[in-house]
């Protein structure tokens, strides 16, 4: 089975007007500065089959900059990680370094 994409067009498939252009609703994600952003740093076990992750919530910005963000968390740890639904995953208990490293960059966090 393959996996069902969701369409990009609301919903259009097929114009038969040749001057058609179909308007993309672009939403503008205006990144914060470190100093006002409110991170939230928390352990989960639950669903991870009693793995112990760390995650990061509450960062405001574009997808790249969560990315970028989570990489560097991922390297200073040493560990391995991911970056999904608005969220930073690291693998591992880590939230003491988390904090010192995100406090260091200029973040807010609790």
């Amino acid at each position: 089975m393959g996996k069902k994409r969701k369409a990009d067009n609301n919903g259009m498939v097929y114009s038969t007007n040749p001057d058609f252009e179909f308007n993309y609703n672009e939403e503008e994600v205006k990144l914060l500065p470190n100093n006002q952003q409110n991170l939230k740093v928390v352990i989960d076990k639950k669903n991870r089959k009693g793995k112990t992750v760390s995650i990061i919530t509450g960062f405001i910005g574009t997808n790249n900059d969560l990315k970028t963000l989570g990489k560097l968390i991922k390297t200073k740890c040493g560990v391995g990680g991911s970056v999904k639904d608005n969220e930073i995953i690291i693998q591992g208990d880590f939230v003491f370094k988390i904090k010192d490293i995100l406090t260091k960059e200029g973040y807010n966090v609790k």
